[in-house]
């Protein structure tokens, strides 16, 4: 977050998270265009972040201006882990003229590539109210196909949302608990065959070298494997630093991805940590969120009693 949207955010600053159910697409259309001249009979901006197909149908019908923005999502929309930053910088200069701003976000639930990704798209369905609890004052607006629903998504959105959105009418959502834990789906079993190794200070270069060997076995190489380095180094030294001094690699081909696993004893107890963009003046905390932008895919798992566990995605192809 940049240091000016920063001085706008005050405790209590109205955030509203709203889940929109819908099939097909002219329901799509007919709510979120409503939400749209709503916002723009209230004098506010809106920013649309929706995948291209959706976006067509709405240029159709009201095309971009100042108080309209639809922006490119193809770069972050597979990539949980860097919305929140995407977001906060979609609506920083609104924000910033002090004027009020609604948002539209859908993520491609049709095109999404593993369970993995599913489920960590939830995740920051959920941490979206963590966030941005304390400012800035804005509305995000979330549709959701249920044409395409299958295995109780509904309901693992519906958990993330304060708010639902039916016949044109906000009302509370009651699958919403703020004061309750997020509910993690638990992490699947590594593919074998796996690799395994210790390390511990000092063991750097050599844990290097034994993703070097299983990159390369599965093709990987170049600046994809040296991104892949970096992003490792920095979990196994936090896991040195701040895991109890020592942690357990494991590497293997899961699909189109190359997966590196990293467990150690220590406890991630900020669920934002990695997801907001450092800024300047801040001690630390910038090597996770470095590890979201240089893989496709993380996965953190962390308690008191179990430790933490890290999991690097990093496409193949």
């Amino acid at each position: 977050m940049n240091a000016s949207l920063q001085q706008t955010i005050t405790p209590g600053g109205g955030y509203r998270h709203e889940l929109y159910p819908y099939a097909g697409g002219d329901e799509f259309v007919q709510g979120t265009l409503r939400f749209i001249e709503d916002a723009l009979e209230g004098g506010e901006a809106v920013v649309v972040a929706v995948p291209e197909d959706k976006a067509s149908m709405l240029r159709a019908e009201i095309r971009e201006d100042e108080a309209v923005r639809y922006v490119d999502t193809s770069r972050v929309a597979h990539r949980p882990g860097r919305l929140i930053d995407s977001w906060q910088g979609w609506i920083a200069k609104h924000v910033e003229e002090g004027r009020p701003v609604r948002g539209i976000g859908e993520s491609p639930w049709d095109q999404v590539r593993s369970p993995a990704e599913a489920a960590e798209l939830h995740y920051h369905e959920w941490l979206l109210n963590k966030a941005f609890a304390k400012g800035p004052a804005w509305w995000l607006l979330c549709p959701y196909d249920v044409a395409h629903d299958e295995g109780g998504g509904l309901q693992d959105m519906a958990r993330c949302h304060p708010e639902m959105r039916r016949d044109g009418r906000t009302m509370p959502c009651e699958d919403y608990d703020a004061q309750a834990p997020y509910a993690f789906v638990p992490l699947t079993h590594p593919c074998d065959p796996y690799e395994e190794f210790a390390y511990t200070s000092g063991d750097l270069p050599a844990l290097r070298g034994k993703i070097t060997a299983c990159a390369e076995e599965h093709g990987l190489s170049g600046l994809r494997l040296r991104e892949l380095h970096l992003a490792a180094t920095e979990v196994a030294t936090n896991s040195i630093r701040h895991g109890g001094g020592q942690g357990v690699l494991r590497t293997w081909s899961e699909g189109d991805r190359l997966v590196c696993e990293f467990r150690d004893a220590g406890y991630m107890e900020n669920p934002l940590t990695g997801r907001l963009r450092p800024n300047a003046r801040q001690i630390g905390g910038r090597g996770l969120w470095l590890v979201h932008q240089l893989t496709d895919l993380v996965e953190i798992r962390s308690s008191p009693d179990e430790g933490t566990t890290v999991r690097l995605h990093t496409g193949l192809a």
